[in-house]
């Protein structure tokens, strides 16, 4: 690849390093799609083992480039996400991609597709880690930094998407664990 197409790149995804989502890290400080996107793609190195058969080149892959869309739109978090932030996203992706030279168009165009379609084993575990990612952030930030809201979606988000395997339904139980023994503990000082 040509050097300054090569930079050019490089400089939309250092974008991802400043776009801040709504979730706070255990420092108390708001973190960056970069982070959730590199925390997603260890998440789904360290489960390769549950998932012998899956092509998990792909599935790392897949968190790495997931929120490219929020390099461009910035980040909304999912319980506001209207349909119209999703197609403005996917819109701004397929104008990023376009220009970026073969094989990586069609590499990368391929693969939006398949986390689009969420058919494939590959793009249903990336997505089950990266609702998990989110539902962890938040258990490891203090409790102060949520939403109301955020009680019972804690408990509730990424159900659907934990639901096609053992390994991931076990993960999201062990994370409502987590949220629920944070939640008594709140309420016990407060007593």
């Amino acid at each position: 690849m040509e050097i300054g197409k090569y930079l050019e790149i490089l400089n939309v995804f250092e974008k991802l390093k400043n776009v801040t989502r709504h979730s706070f890290t255990s420092s108390g400080r708001k973190e960056s799609v970069a982070e959730h996107s590199h925390r997603l793609a260890v998440m789904a190195y360290f489960v390769k083992d549950e998932f012998p058969s899956l092509d998990m080149e792909k599935v790392v892959r897949m968190c790495l480039f997931h929120d490219l869309g929020e390099a461009f739109t910035g980040d909304v978090p999912s319980f506001e996400k209207k349909e119209s932030d999703e197609q403005t996203e996917k819109k701004n992706v397929s104008e990023f991609l376009a220009s970026v030279p073969e094989p990586y168009r069609r590499e990368l165009a391929d693969l939006f597709f398949e986390m689009d379609a969420m058919q494939t084993e590959e793009a249903k575990l990336f997505k089950a880690l990266d609702n998990m990612e989110a539902v962890i952030q938040h258990n490891e930030a203090d409790i102060s930094t949520w939403l109301p809201l955020e009680y019972d979606l804690q408990l509730s988000y990424g159900e659907k998407t934990t639901a096609f395997s053992d390994y991931t339904k076990e993960l999201r139980q062990a994370c409502n664990r987590i949220t629920r023994e944070k939640i008594e503990k709140k309420n016990e000082k407060k007593k």
